[in-house]
């Protein structure tokens, strides 16, 4: 990426006739802020927290914002630094940031989904997932010897219930196995198989991004039973495996560890599940302009484009089925990280103008002066400078 492109910031491309309209939520790692900005980048809404994020947010259907926070990270626990993405708590504000809703969930990590009855499911490292020793010795790839204490530990899928009791429990050892859905040579055998997002599919099962086997692992809600393996030889590592209204899989494939001898890039991809083939795919030109190992995420619209979200530089964009870029963000709030500054976020979520929980909320961005005056459009004006061929 040249140094012209690395150091614009807000929206530094819309084109109006073929972006889709809405607001886009995120909250920048390292900080304790969720923003909402417009699609001119104004911000729209801010919330404070206090944690930083574990590992996003969300917009719920009635308005208010759900959000998973970081008690403690993997080293205050004692564990190695693979153990990311942590949570800890869960908690539900509304539009101005008052608290509605908690639950105390230690070890959770990653993702997590609200039901519509309000159960919580969410992804977790705990000790009841550690691969027995039988198990674990049948498990294939990673780096031998890279066992965390001589162990393996398995992710487990909780449910909640609004009371914050545990009503339902998914161990991966239980389910997968160990000489099929194999790891990456090149991982620690500290974890199997990282779980790092899960989805409620249309028909009631779940749909999990199951990074260190590269593959999106589709499970029988209630039975735990693994029906599907999806992109395996595809994907490499991804993130945000998710469902489409057309019933194909979507997935953010970071491309870290790929196997055929190429550059490092990352892509979105969907993937029709009956023939289990790539039937889109969108990647930069040159595709190692578009890398983010870690992180991300791929939201399709309701006008067909995808949102993506670039992680490690801080960037949203959204491309049309054609494959151009319509709109561009580059996030401007920056945060202190494992001795840097960044502006990385771990996922971003479009919300339409339609959207249930938009409406009769005051979007005006002049309610947040401070906000916008530091962050917002105005800002960014002649902070760049084209030069030719950049």
């Amino acid at each position: 990426m040249s140094v012209a492109k690395a150091t614009r910031v807000g929206v530094v491309h819309h084109n109006r006739m073929k972006a889709d309209d809405g607001y886009t939520l995120f909250a920048p790692q390292g900080t304790k802020d969720v923003y909402l900005i417009d699609i001119d980048g104004y911000v729209i809404n801010h919330w404070r927290m206090p944690y930083i994020p574990g590992c996003h947010a969300r917009l719920l259907p009635n308005g208010n914002l759900f959000w998973a926070g970081q008690v403690k990270g993997a080293l205050e626990y004692g564990y190695p630094e693979e153990f990311s993405g942590l949570g800890g708590l869960v908690r539900e504000v509304d539009w101005e940031g008052n608290v509605v809703w908690e639950a105390v969930v230690p070890m959770q990590g990653h993702d997590f989904q609200r039901r519509e009855n309000g159960n919580v499911l969410y992804i977790c490292f705990d000790t009841p997932g550690i691969l027995p020793d039988d198990t674990a010795r049948r498990v294939v790839g990673g780096r031998p010897g890279s066992e965390f204490n001589g162990q393996i530990w398995g992710d487990c899928i909780y449910e909640i219930d609004p009371s914050g009791s545990l009503i339902w429990r998914w161990l991966a050892y239980e389910h997968l196995d160990p000489e099929i859905d194999t790891m990456c040579p090149l991982e620690n055998r500290s974890q199997w198989p990282y779980l790092n997002s899960i989805w409620i599919c249309a028909d009631g099962n779940l749909l999990l991004s199951t990074r260190y086997l590269n593959q999106a692992t589709k499970i029988a809600y209630p039975s735990g039973e693994v029906i599907g393996r999806y992109g395996r030889g595809e994907l490499a590592h991804q993130h945000d495996v998710r469902e489409l209204a057309n019933g194909n899989i979507l997935a953010f494939d970071n491309g870290s560890h790929r196997h055929t001898l190429e550059p490092n890039y990352s892509r979105a991809v969907e993937i029709d599940p009956a023939t289990d083939k790539v039937v889109w795919e969108y990647k930069s030109n040159p595709p190692s302009d578009f890398y983010s190992p870690i992180c991300g995420g791929a939201e399709r619209q309701e006008n067909g484009n995808t949102v993506i979200c670039d992680s490690v530089s801080g960037r949203i964009f959204e491309v049309t089925q054609e494959k151009e870029i319509v709109w561009e963000y580059i996030v401007p709030m920056t945060g202190f990280k494992q001795g840097s500054t960044i502006n990385r976020i771990w996922r971003a979520h479009r919300y339409p103008t339609t959207y249930p929980g938009l409406r009769g909320k005051n979007l005006d961005p002049r309610r947040l002066p401070w906000e916008n005056r530091i962050y917002g459009p105005d800002s960014w004006k002649r902070s760049y400078v084209f030069s030719a061929g950049s």
